[in-house]
């Protein structure tokens, strides 16, 4: 258990430095850190894709209404043909042919939102990972900010300075008393 903790700290700590080194390299090339969804989208493979495209379908109302349209028909379609004289249902009443469809569809389509989400999973991590990076970065700007208006702060206190010993100097050239009005 100790080693568990310890390897997964360890990855915890290496994950911020590489986001320190991430942005300290982005603040030094004067770039922007954050990544557009255009670029995110552009590394998604075709598998990736579709699992997407399914789990959307498959958690939308359309897929229930389309889903319970197939299955009403699909009873009535049966009901109708065994109540006609002479005909035999395709799939009589205990629906056995249905229920072999819908767990082939279940068995396939469940792994398939699985992946979505473990895929939406990975993007929730990297976008969180990304805007503490932003974050990271937009402090150390912020910081550097502070920093300048500091530093123009004590420059413009020096030049305030400068401007009262020369004005003294100009009363005393003209023997004019400090706070006397002209």
């Amino acid at each position: 258990m100790k080693a568990k903790r310890r390897d997964y700290l360890a990855h915890i700590e290496a994950v911020q430095k590489h986001s320190k080194d991430t942005v300290a390299q982005h603040i030094a090339e004067r770039r922007p850190i954050s990544r557009s969804q255009s670029e995110i989208d552009a590394e998604t493979s075709f598998g990736q894709r579709a699992a997407d495209a399914v789990a959307r379908f498959g958690g939308s109302w359309t897929f229930i209404g389309c889903f319970a349209m197939v299955l009403v028909s699909w009873v009535l379609l049966n009901s109708w043909l065994l109540l006609r004289a002479g005909q035999q249902a395709f799939d009589p009443f205990p629906y056995i042919l249905l229920n072999l469809f819908l767990s082939m569809l279940a068995s396939i389509q469940a792994p398939v939102i699985l992946m979505s989400q473990n895929r939406q999973g990975e993007i929730d991590r990297a976008t969180a990972q990304n805007d503490y990076e932003v974050n990271l970065k937009a402090e150390l700007e912020i910081m550097t900010l502070h920093e300048k208006m500091d530093e123009f702060k004590i420059q413009l206190i020096e030049l305030q300075h400068e401007q009262l010993r020369v004005l003294n100097l100009l009363c005393e050239k003209h023997e004019i008393a400090p706070g006397h009005k002209v």
